[in-house]
């Protein structure tokens, strides 16, 4: 049977699995940037770590937050059948680069076939619809893979009559080869849920006929160093650059997609506090870009290195932000070992102390499968001379209450530094519950109670 002839199995097969799969209970196990009473409902800004379907039917059941997400952007697997690494680098305490190692970030090496994987997508795209509002658009982000059978998809579960446009996302980088031309582009694909979507295109140039001007009567013309040009609605080709090796989005994720691009797509679906929602966040680039443009947000993703770049980079720009995640009851952490020296010094003429957490230690414990052994003999060197250069980023709350961890300082490497000391002025009368968290360069988090 070919696989168009599957395509019926392969949507009722989807809602059968959209609509018997359980809404898992996802809980807030740390708050960012202040901690508050508001309901993930009243004041988004999520990010969630656990099975994508499973939350976004929490989101739907137990949360009420059917229709009210105005941007749905997704950036799923393309059914590449490649496993794609993260280039994570390795930095001492003092920054210096100790090299640099190849993690396995995420497969999309599909288990079984096409018709699987369209499942996958499929039902999840019928969750998607439920949450999308009536005046939102959703967009998908594949390539040449697979694009043209999501469409018929998108097609079936949001309607013909609903499809936007089709973006031909165009870059420079990219590999080549002598038996086809060379692949520089990826698709995205826009569907709304009914006719009153929001969309508010830029303009951009167009520029004349051999740069001169036409004089058409009614008609404004601009000039440049180029030549002639007039301001028209943009077309659906944007040349936009990818993350370029040395730029500061940087994140080593292979498949990282630029901030300019998602800025593009957030200002023409959606206006200044609206919800915008990516499933499969990856590296977090709609939500720091969200947090940029005033939007609020509601990301998910299943990898804890995901979970870690996504966090670093929204937390850095002052976001408030509920973590998720769907199992347990308690701060996930590992079993890896953290060591830190508490000291405190009176102070003369107070009865305040001064309290001096340093991090002394860290024991990564077993290395990650998926790094080669070039990779584990550089990890197990740098170690040796530094333990801390595992260290990622780090977040003290002084006064934690034994279930929502709530950091009041956040110590991220900048310039690859990392501060290694927290000095706190605290009363000396008083009983503290301290709560350490440290996540290394691979999104494990670590935690010490004091």
């Amino acid at each position: 049977m070919s696989l168009i002839d599957k395509f019926t199995e392969i949507i009722e097969e989807s809602k059968k699995t959209a609509d018997e799969v359980k809404a898992e209970d996802f809980f807030v196990y740390e708050e960012i940037n202040g901690k508050e009473s508001g309901d993930i409902c009243t004041r988004p800004n999520v990010l969630a770590h656990g099975e994508n379907i499973s939350f976004m039917k929490y989101l739907s059941e137990e949360k009420n937050m059917s229709g009210r997400i105005k941007l749905i952007y997704i950036d799923p697997p393309f059914f590449s059948k490649a496993a794609y690494d993260a280039v994570i680098n390795i930095r001492h305490v003092d920054g210096k680069k100790a090299g640099s190692v190849k993690y396995f970030a995420y497969d999309d090496m599909w288990r079984k076939d096409m018709a699987e994987y369209l499942k996958m997508i499929c039902s999840r795209l019928l969750l998607m619809k439920k949450l999308l509002a009536d005046d939102g658009t959703i967009w998908i982000h594949l390539d040449w893979h697979v694009v043209h059978y999501v469409k018929v998809l998108m097609d079936e579960i949001f309607g013909e009559e609903n499809f936007i446009n089709e973006i031909i996302w165009h870059y420079k980088s990219g590999g080549s080869g002598k038996r086809h031309f060379a692949r520089k582009h990826d698709t995205i694909l826009v569907y709304s849920k009914t006719k009153k979507y929001f969309f508010s295109p830029p303009k951009e140039k167009s520029y004349n006929r051999g740069f001169k001007p036409y004089r058409f009567k009614g008609v404004k013309e601009y000039k440049d160093e180029m030549g002639w040009y007039t301001m028209v609605t943009m077309k659906d080709v944007w040349n936009v650059d990818m993350v370029g090796r040395t730029s500061s989005e940087r994140t080593g994720y292979a498949t990282q997609k630029p901030e300019a691009l998602i800025e593009r797509i957030i200002s023409c679906a959606t206006e200044e506090g609206d919800i915008c929602a990516d499933f499969f966040c990856g590296s977090g680039t709609l939500a720091a870009t969200a947090e940029k443009m005033g939007r609020q947000w509601i990301c998910c993703d299943s990898s804890p290195l995901a979970m870690a770049s996504s966090l670093k980079r929204t937390q850095s720009l002052g976001a408030y932000i509920h973590v998720m995640q769907g199992k347990g009851k308690k701060m996930p952490a590992t079993q890896n070992k953290l060591d830190v020296n508490v000291e405190y010094d009176n102070i003369a003429g107070s009865d305040k102390k001064m309290m001096r957490i340093t991090l002394s230690g860290y024991d990564l414990g077993k290395i990650p499968e998926k790094i080669d052994e070039k990779g584990k003999t550089l990890i197990l060197e740098a170690a040796a001379s530094d333990p801390l250069c595992l260290i990622e980023y780090w977040s003290v709350d002084l006064t934690y209450d034994g279930n929502i961890f709530s950091p009041q300082e956040i110590f991220s490497r900048e310039r690859g530094r990392l501060p290694v000391t927290c000095e706190k002025i605290i009363a000396g009368d008083r009983q503290y519950l301290i709560c350490i968290k440290a996540v290394d360069i691979f999104g494990n988090s670590s935690i010490k109670i004091i």
